[in-house]
Parts: structure tokens; C-alpha cells; sequence
């Protein structure tokens, strides 16, 4: 039996990596359509924030997932 869990990393990966840049896309469009609307300053650290999350999150996974995880298994 082995110590650690099975974690299918590529799967993993993916989701990962789709679900980063749907945040990175949606934070550029949200924050490009609500920029000349006088819109409340939280939307526009919202959308602030998850242009960041997402592209802490398309640095995370590769290297986590993809080079990491492999390593250490």
C-alpha cells in the first residue's frame, strides 16, 4: 500500500488551468465594461481580484501539478 493518496494530476491540471483563465478572462472583460460606468469601487477590486487569482493560479498548477507532484511521487 502506498503512503499517499492517488491524485489523478492531470485531470487536476486541466480544471485547474481552464478554471484560472476563465477567472483571468472574466476579470479583463468585467473590469474593461464597468471602467467609464462610475460603477462601486468593490466591482472594480473584484474584478481586480480575479484577474490576480487567476494568474496566480495559471503559475500555481503547472508548476505544482505538472512538475512537482511528478518529482516527489
Amino acid at each position: 500500500m502506498t503512503r499517499t493518496g492517488h491524485v489523478d494530476r492531470s485531470t487536476v491540471l486541466k480544471v485547474g488551468m481552464l478554471v484560472s483563465f476563465a477567472l483571468v478572462v472574466g476579470g479583463f472583460v468585467g473590469s474593461w465594461a464597468v471602467a467609464g460606468t462610475g460603477a462601486p469601487a468593490w466591482e472594480q477590486t473584484l474584478f481586480l481580484d480575479a484577474e490576480i487569482v487567476g494568474t496566480l493560479g495559471l503559475l500555481f498548477f503547472p508548476l505544482t501539478f505538472g512538475i512537482v507532484l511528478p518529482l516527489v511521487e
